[in-house]
């Protein structure tokens, strides 16, 4: 699979803590905003993009990302396999989604907030799709 995960880095002095992240390009960016689930049971997904890319990091708390590649939007196959990726606020880590995928995403700690970041503007394309939780086997 062709997801990417972006490092992050964090420091630390007597004035605070500063995290950072100096690789991740953020020139493809068109669109920014955040997901806070109301209660860690709720799973956000399966929900993805034949076209669009999007980005996740943890602004704050921690989250599990599960990402399927998807074989056909219009009947995906039901054992496609699952990848899982924790973010966590320690640093300011990518996980890059790229188009063809979806995602499953659940908050592991209580007032947890995702950043997302999109390359393509609100309504500028018609490409969301979306699956029922129980519709993949492989978990």
């Amino acid at each position: 699979m062709n997801n990417l995960i972006f490092d992050g880095k964090k420091y630390e002095d007597e004035r605070g803590i500063i995290t950072f992240n100096n690789e991740f390009d953020t020139s493809e960016i068109k669109r920014i905003y955040t997901i806070e689930n109301h209660s860690l049971d709720f799973i956000r997904g399966w929900q993805g993009h034949k076209v669009e890319q999007r980005w996740f990091a943890a602004m704050k708390g921690e989250f599990e990302v599960s990402v399927i590649e998807i074989d056909n939007f219009d009947q995906p196959s039901k054992d496609l396999r699952i990848s899982k990726y924790h973010l966590k606020d320690e640093s300011l880590t990518y996980l890059h989604i790229p188009s063809g995928h979806i995602t499953a995403i659940q908050a592991k700690k209580d007032g947890s907030k995702l950043l997302v970041l999109g390359d393509y503007a609100l309504g500028e394309i018609q490409d969301e799709y979306r699956f029922a939780l129980d519709y993949f086997k492989n978990e």
